[in-house]
């Protein structure tokens, strides 16, 4: 299932929803950044760049995106994980998922990779997910939300995504 193929139009995801950019300023942070629809080496992307700073408590940018409408989930337990098709800056990012189930923003599963300079594909099994800040077990029958995340260092992120899918095994 794919869930973003480069195109758009704009911020708008494959799935309907629209990715935004989210950053530490909702919390008193300063780290600020954007996210855009760029042609990068021949292919449509989402591109999240700016600057992580761990000033005023803070540390991060995001580029999240809905997976279901408000009140609903996405059932992904017939898949075995997530498959990205990234390029960046050879830093260190997070995919984070949230479920209907937790209960406070700070709560996710999570799963580190880095973003080469080169266009790469990353899979992501969910079992390679670990629970943040929440004693629920990863469930992917019961997700709402991910996000693509520079956070925890000061950096200047630079994520390109060109695809995002659910993946059988």
């Amino acid at each position: 299932m794919i869930l973003e193929a480069g195109h758009g139009p704009g911020l708008r995801a494959g799935n309907g929803a629209h990715w935004r950019c989210v950053s530490d300023q909702v919390m008193g942070g300063v780290s600020a950044g954007q996210l855009q629809r760029v042609m990068l080496d021949g292919e449509s992307a989402l591109r999240l760049s700016g600057r992580v700073s761990l000033d005023n408590n803070g540390g991060f940018l995001q580029m999240a995106l809905p997976l279901a409408a408000a009140g609903q989930v996405l059932d992904a337990g017939r898949y075995q994980g997530l498959r990205l098709r990234v390029r960046g800056n050879g830093l260190r990012y997070n995919l984070h998922l949230r479920s209907a189930d937790m209960t406070a923003v700070w709560q996710s599963w999570r799963a580190a990779f880095r973003a080469p300079a080169i266009w790469t594909d990353i899979d992501l099994p969910f079992d390679a997910f670990v629970p943040h800040r929440t004693e629920l077990p990863v469930n992917p029958a019961r997700l709402t939300r991910l996000g693509l995340v520079a956070i925890g260092s000061e950096m200047m992120a630079d994520l390109a995504l060109a695809r995002l899918e659910l993946v059988v095994a």
